[in-house]
């Protein structure tokens, strides 16, 4: 059985830094993203179906990591295949932040530590894990707008994962969430 793939392969105007794809996103967090409509009220992004027109790549990085976390090769089909890694690759790295019985705000300033973080490898870096994946930015704005991205996305994919990793409003984080801690999307990790 193959990796799931991104639905956004297929999105027509891609803007790209290197061969990663700047996609828009619903966020509240200020960056170069385009801004996707917010939610209709009374809506959920739990359950938010791709083809609603606030479904972003940070939803489908939260639905599809847990079945992608499985596979330890992954087939990339374009630039939103990119997207999709890097954000397997974060929240496999946050969710090692989180213990079990930690309480949420312990682990928000944990996650937010992290998301908030200046120092971390973009594609081209020698730091970078998949950079036989990734093609470096051509040149040094390139560089800084796929930062600025880059960092949009963590940030938010840090907010979207706290509120899935407590969402049962007991203060403690889910087990289910946390069994994938331990599991390395292609063997790699940020």
């Amino acid at each position: 059985m193959p990796a799931y793939h991104s639905v956004f392969l297929d999105e027509p105007n891609q803007q790209l830094a290197g061969n990663f794809a700047l996609l828009p996103l619903r966020t509240k967090t200020r960056g170069p993203a385009q801004q996707l409509p917010a939610l209709a009220p009374g809506t959920s992004d739990l359950d938010l179906e791709p083809s609603n027109p606030s479904y972003d790549p940070l939803d489908e990085v939260l639905s599809l990591f847990r079945a992608n976390t499985f596979f330890r090769n992954f087939e990339i089909k374009g630039p939103a295949d990119r997207v999709l890694i890097y954000g397997i690759l974060f929240v496999s790295d946050i969710l090692t932040k989180i213990r079990p019985n930690m309480q949420r705000r312990e682990a928000e300033k944990a996650v937010l530590n992290v998301a908030l973080d200046t120092n971390f490898a973009i594609p081209g870096d020698a730091g970078f894990p998949l950079n036989q994946a990734f093609e470096p930015p051509r040149d040094r704005n390139e560089a800084e707008v796929l930062r600025q991205y880059i960092m949009q996305m963590r940030q938010e994919l840090a907010y979207r994962l706290l509120a899935r990793v407590y969402a049962d409003g007991t203060g403690v984080p889910s087990k289910w969430w946390l069994s994938y801690s331990k599991r390395k999307f292609m063997g790699k990790q940020l």
